[in-house]
């Protein structure tokens, strides 16, 4: 019920990580299919997910990673000693369909060869210090989740992301700067996730009504909200803290929020805010 070359490779990983306390099992008392953060395809006992969390070492990604050939699902989550770039033996796992790695101390970019993961539909690299420029090679991906939010990733927003297949996209809490591209609006986002991001005149935006939830909190947005957003059936809608100015979209689906939806802008006004002058 153990690979010998999945075991070999997980005892590398064990040991690169300084024989963390939350692997204390992972010994050959029980086979390495049965050990902790660790899943087995059941047919052929390979393993295709390990999911180390909540670690208390000081260690980099392990490159023995890429000696799981069978690895579909790969998490490093909440561990603060995980430091360093994420190395190109990430790059090589072409079957991941799932990579998490959040709230971690990662830092230097967003690496291209993520591009070389083709089957990936889940990506998560929030909470971490990841700098430079969001790669436009991940619009590529055949992602439904992309999470790159609370980083420190500059420049604008590429272009290429429209066409991501993302139905969430999370790039908040980075220092971005330029416009939100206007083919987004061509896309079918279901949510983005924007606050403490960015800087750009919405009053040209244009919103797909398909959109359900936009979140613009703490920016430096400025403009007067597009009309077109009181057609929309929003499930959350957050545009505080920003320099937004005029009256608020008429409609059902803006109108039902509250007042902190709008909060400290320049000069909105009317419904649920104070009515225009």
């Amino acid at each position: 019920k153990c690979n010998k070359d999945d075991k070999k490779a997980l005892l590398a990983i064990k040991k690169a990580l300084g024989d963390p306390y939350v692997l204390i099992a992972w010994t050959s008392q029980y086979a390495c299919c049965d050990w902790a953060g660790v899943r087995c395809n059941e047919t052929t006992s390979r393993v295709t997910s390990l999911d180390i969390d909540g670690t208390n070492t000081s260690f980099a990604i392990p490159s023995a990673v890429a000696h799981l050939p069978f690895l579909t699902s790969l998490t490093f989550h909440k561990n603060p000693g995980l430091t360093g770039p994420i190395p190109p033996a990430i790059g090589t796992i072409t079957d991941l369909t799932f990579l998490r790695l959040d709230w971690n101390s990662l830092s230097g970019p967003v690496p291209d060869f993520l591009a070389r993961l083709t089957r990936l539909d889940y990506l998560n690299l929030a909470f971490n210090q990841f700098s430079g420029a969001i790669p436009a090679s991940l619009a590529t991906l055949p992602l439904s989740y992309l999470a790159i939010d609370h980083n420190r990733l500059t420049g604008p927003i590429p272009e290429s992301l429209a066409r991501s297949p993302a139905a969430y996209l999370y790039l908040s809490n980075n220092n971005l700067t330029g416009s939100i591209p206007p083919s987004f609006a061509s896309n079918t986002f279901e949510r983005i996730d924007l606050n403490h991001a960015i800087e750009f005149n919405i009053t040209q935006v244009e919103i797909p009504e398909e959109m359900t939830a936009l979140d613009l909190n703490h920016n430096r947005v400025y403009g007067r909200l597009p009309p077109e957003m009181g057609n929309v059936e929003w499930q959350l809608l957050n545009v505080s803290y920003n320099r937004l100015c005029g009256p608020i979209p008429s409609g059902e689906g803006i109108q039902r929020f509250d007042r902190y939806a709008f909060f400290h802008n320049k000069c909105l006004c009317g419904p649920p805010l104070p009515a225009c002058k």
